[in-house]
């Protein structure tokens, strides 16, 4: 099945909606796009499209829901700014009706993502001459933010100060690097192709960060092998070249790319975000893995203990379902940890119960470094695979290959994450 269609299939008269970059995009290589608040959607490949329509019950809880296939096209402005723009599939009513789109921009809107500082919203509301000389002034500022653009997308390690009194999720669209490189490649190469064509197939997922206020993603790449059964010779010697160089060959696993909210001890009201890059990620020993996954789940003042046993958890229990599942092999799949950095109060471990009702979160951060704190409430934790464009098994019937049993790579790369996040947990003193 092609991503490309013609224009008679898709829905006349459909009401398009407006697609934005997904802000919480840590890795991978292929766009992401926000459909609304708990929808993403990304292009679509046949056989990832394929996966999602076979796969096995069991596994539907580790993987994101799966809620269809839409048309996305192009457009640009008389500024030549471009906009990506959802459409239902011809006689395909259901898919985006099924979707809650309250809360997406209508294409009448016209909302431009620029890549840069700030977006434009254009509306019968404000003036068309306020618009153009707003983007004047934009353009005016392009060469130097197309510097820094360039800058960021080199950058494997990022640092960024928050305002915790902020809305922090806001403040996420202006500073991840890779969600803004993703999104400029995509809307590169189908401006490059225009001629050619205009309209895409994309396929519709569960945003899996909707329910975290501020998301930290760790993005892990999987298995022993990352090539496909697919992959030319060159592409498959440049990828067991990268396993071998990272720690994919030594435990099965590596850092993909990363997203986390810490505080900053010394400065009172604000925090930090952290963004780090697959490029970083290959270069880590298995030491440097061990340890970037404790800064991962470390706020900066304490570990965040109570999400390591909901890991480990989930993380066996996904180990024992995919040794159950016959043929499948997951090459280049990653596995998403995420969980929720928002500040929550704390209070001292050696309290008492009379102390603990009257303990403040201000009374907390006024003591922070005194003594040990832990936060009050349940967390919670969410460890899901994604990315099957290279997924096989014995039910794709057009492969050329069918491997039997387990797929070993991967489940060796779970187990050893299983021992590292074991291992932090046992000398954090859980």
């Amino acid at each position: 099945m092609s991503p490309a269609f013609r224009a008679m299939d898709v829905e006349p008269r459909a009401k398009g909606i407006l697609l934005e970059p997904f802000v919480h995009q840590v890795g991978g290589h292929s766009c992401v796009l926000r459909f609304n608040e708990t929808t993403l959607c990304k292009p679509l490949v046949p056989r990832e499209h394929q996966f999602y329509e076979t796969l096995p019950a069991e596994m539907r809880k580790f993987t994101p829901q799966y809620k269809g296939v839409v048309s996305v096209s192009f457009e640009e402005d008389e500024d030549r700014n471009l906009c990506l723009i959802a459409y239902p599939l011809k006689g395909d009513h259901g898919t985006m009706d099924s979707v809650d789109n309250s809360d997406c921009e209508p294409k009448s809107k016209l909302l431009r993502w620029t890549n840069k500082k700030h977006h434009v919203l254009e509306t019968e509301k404000i003036p068309k001459d306020w618009v153009r000389q707003h983007r004047k002034e934009e353009k005016m500022k392009s060469h130097k933010l197309e510097e820094e653009f360039e800058w960021l997308k080199k950058s494997e390690v990022l640092y960024y100060s928050v305002e915790k009194k902020g809305n922090v999720s806001s403040q996420l669209k202006h500073y991840n690097p890779w969600s803004m490189k993703c999104h400029q490649q995509q809307l590169q190469r189908m401006k490059e192709n225009a001629k050619h064509r205009n309209q895409y197939k994309f396929i519709l997922l569960e945003n899996l960060t909707s329910r975290y206020e501020v998301p930290c993603v760790l993005d892990l790449k999987m298995g022993t092998r990352q090539h496909g059964d697919d992959a030319s010779e060159e592409k498959a010697a440049n990828q067991i070249r990268k396993c071998q160089q990272s720690t994919s060959a030594v435990i099965g696993v590596r850092v993909c790319g990363m997203q986390v909210r810490g505080v900053q001890v010394y400065q009172a009201g604000s925090g930090q975000l952290m963004f780090m890059n697959k490029y970083h990620g290959r270069k880590l020993s298995v030491q440097g893995f061990k340890e970037a996954l404790f800064q991962f789940f470390h706020n900066g003042r304490y570990l965040r203990r109570e999400l390591l046993g909901p890991v480990l958890r989930k993380l066996t229990e996904l180990k024992s379902v995919l040794e159950r599942q016959e043929s499948y092999r997951f090459y280049s799949s990653s596995l998403l940890v995420i969980y929720d950095g928002k500040e929550r109060p704390e209070v001292a471990l050696d309290s008492d119960a009379e102390d603990l009702e009257d303990l403040s979160e201000e009374s907390a951060d006024e003591s922070a470094g005194a003594y040990a704190y832990k936060p009050i409430g349940t967390s919670s934790v969410d460890v899901r695979m994604i990315d099957f464009a290279h997924t096989t098994c014995r039910l794709y019937g057009e492969d050329s290959v069918v491997h039997e049993g387990q797929d070993a790579g991967y489940i060796f790369g779970l187990q050893s994450l299983i021992d590292i996040v074991t291992e932090i947990s046992e000398e954090s003193g859980e």
